[in-house]
This record gives C-alpha cells, sequence and structure tokens, in this order.
C-alpha cells in the first residue's frame, strides 16, 4: 500500500498565519518529516538543504513546493532551522555555519540528534542563536507515513531553562510527547535507545536467518506473534516476563543450542553468549533462576557449548521457547 501524502494544514491551522519560517538543513529521513509536520500546525517550511537524489525525493514528496537551497541560504530564509543531519557532522556544521556568519541572533537552531544535548551548538549561540535538542525517538522510512506517525511520539528534549518550554511546544505541535532529558544524560539516553531499537533489529533478523536455515519457510510469520507478546510482556512487566531456557536453568538445552550454532551459524555464537549470560545475571537478580541451576548453566556458558563432562543442568520445561 502506498504511503498517503501528508495532509493539508488543518482549518484552525490555515486560519492563522504561520508564526515560524521553517527550514531543514539534512534532508535524511527526519527533518521533511518533522518540518511537514510543523507545517500541519500552521508553521511554513521555507527552504530545505539537501545534494542526493534521494534528499530530493523526500523533500518533493514531503515538502513540495519548498526550495532545495544551500545550508547557509536556509538559514537566511528561516526562523526555526531543523538541524537533521548525522551526528558525527554535526559538531562540524554547526562550527562552520557559525564561523561563515550564517546564524542570526534571536534565530531557534533545534537538532535532532539523540547523542547530543545543546553544548553541540555553542558556537551557534555564542552569534546569537537559540539552542535546542528535539530528538524523536522513532525510526523513520524518509516517507509520508513517518508525519503519521509522529502522533504520540516520544522526544527527548534538552534545551536552555529559558527555552525549555518553546522546545516542548513544537513538539507538542509536531504531535509528540516532550520528555525532559538533562545535558548530562544524552549519551546513557541515547545509549538505552540504541540497545533496544536497534541491537533488536540485529536481533530477530538473525532470529530469521536462522528460522530459515532450519527450513522455516515464512520466519517472519512464525516470529510475529512471539516477539509481539514479549515485547508486549517485557514493556509491561520487565525482568518478570523472562521465560525460556536460561531463566528456567536448562543447562543441557543451551548446551545444545550452542553446539548447533557452533555448527550452522558461527557468527551468531557470540551474540547468543553474551545475551544468554546477561539474561542469566537479570534472571538470578530477580529470584527467577533457581541458584542450584544457575551453577551448571553458567558453567555451560562460561564454556562456550563446548562438550563437558556429565549430565549438565535440570529437566526441561516445555511450553515457552
Amino acid at each position: 500500500m502506498n504511503a498517503a501524502a501528508p495532509p493539508p494544514p488543518s482549518t484552525e491551522a490555515q486560519a492563522r498565519p504561520a508564526r515560524l519560517r521553517v527550514g531543514v538543513v539534512g534532508s535524511g529521513r527526519v527533518g521533511p518529516a518533522l518540518a511537514a509536520a510543523l507545517r500541519i500546525a500552521g508553521h511554513r517550511p521555507v527552504a530545505a538543504s539537501g545534494v542526493s537524489d534521494a534528499s530530493r525525493r523526500r523533500a518533493e514528496a514531503l515538502l513540495p513546493g519548498v526550495p532545495l537551497v544551500t545550508p547557509q541560504e536556509v538559514l537566511e530564509r528561516a526562523d526555526l532551522v531543523l538541524l537533521t543531519v548525522p551526528d558525527d557532522a554535526l559538531p562540524g556544521l554547526v562550527a562552520g555555519l557559525a564561523g561563515t556568519g550564517a546564524v542570526r541572533p534571536g534565530q531557534l537552531l533545534a537538532h535532532c540528534s539523540g547523542r547530543f544535548g545543546t553544548a553541540v551548538l555553542d558556537p551557534a549561540l555564542r552569534a546569537g542563536g537559540l539552542p535546542m535538542a528535539l530528538h524523536p525517538v522513532m525510526t523513520f522510512t524518509g516517507t509520508p507515513v513517518d508525519v503519521q506517525r509522529l502522533a504520540g511520539c516520544s522526544f527527548g528534549v534538552t534545551a536552555p531553562a529559558e527555552l525549555r518550554l518553546a522546545a516542548e511546544a513544537l513538539v507538542i505541535e509536531m504531535g509528540g510527547e516532550p520528555e525532559w532529558i538533562e545535558e548530562r544524560a544524552r549519551p546513557l539516553y541515547h545509549a538505552a535507545l540504541a540497545l533496544g531499537a536497534n541491537h533488536l533489529v540485529t536481533l530477530v533478523a538473525q532470529a530469521m536467518e536462522l528460522l530459515a536455515t532450519a527450513g522455516v519457510g515464512a520466519p517472519d510469520r512464525m516470529l510475529g506473534p512471539l516477539l509481539g507478546a514479549a515485547l508486549d510482556n517485557a514493556l509491561r512487566s520487565g525482568d518478570a516476563a523472562l521465560t525460556g531456557p536460561v531463566a528456567r536453568g536448562d543447562a543441557g538445552t543451551v548446551a545444545a543450542h550452542l553446539a548447533e550454532l557452533r555448527t550452522h551459524a558461527p557468527h551468531a555464537l557470540a551474540g547468543y553468549l553474551a545475551m544468554a549470560r546477561t539474561t542469566a545475571d537479570r534472571a538470578l537478580d530477580h529470584g527467577l533462576l533457581r541458584p542450584e541451576l544457575a551453577e551448571a548453566l553458567l558453567g555451560v556458558l562460561a564454556d562456550g557449548g563446548r562438550p563437558q563432562d556429565g549430565p549438565a543442568g535440570g529437566p526441561e520445561a516445555g511450553g515457552t521457547p
């Protein structure tokens, strides 16, 4: 199904003058979607920068009629500038724009990086700019569906105290939910999101590969209900939702898993071991893994699943993975 185009401004938004001219520096997947959401709220996207064919297509789809110009020209035209470039490019971009005199006093500059707070915008601040960090906690596709997904999306917000209300208001206007993050906590906040979202994709993709190797014809259909339930249970109950052979202390089953991975998917072995050790620690801490079963299980994990003398682990419990 093709994604629907961004809806036009509401009657209420059309009835009032646009309050901010919005510019986007970096027409990747994020910036055009945020600018399109601000347009719906009554603001006016006026310029964007982007050089690749993909950037141009995104701008045309999400910001029709908005010209693509240089970053300096974006700042000349806009009251609010969204800096939506990769994290590693952000410090150099900010320093370069401030160094060329492109930043105007009173101009709002909001980056969308999860890693950084507002300190990365200090060169712009010294030039009179007003810094904000507005990080949408969502994955983006680069299509109009992203605008719809912003409804109820959390944003990690960091800004000087005097700009906090303005920053949170912008998030609300985009349909999001502002969550205040202190400057010093930004790297930990971002690490948590990467651990949960990015690593989840890796785990799911790897699980589908292994199922395909095992002969399953539709790994996605098999995993969908299981992973959906596991995610829902984890969000509701945290560590109490742990199940499976590690949480039960089934050392023999875990040893069998490791042997199969060593034979058929050695690239997956290190990840399985790391997650199993972490799961065992959390299951022990929360009283889910019985101490009398933990010793054999941890021995299997410490040995990396290589054959050991004698039986390991207790009886297997069925019914869950």
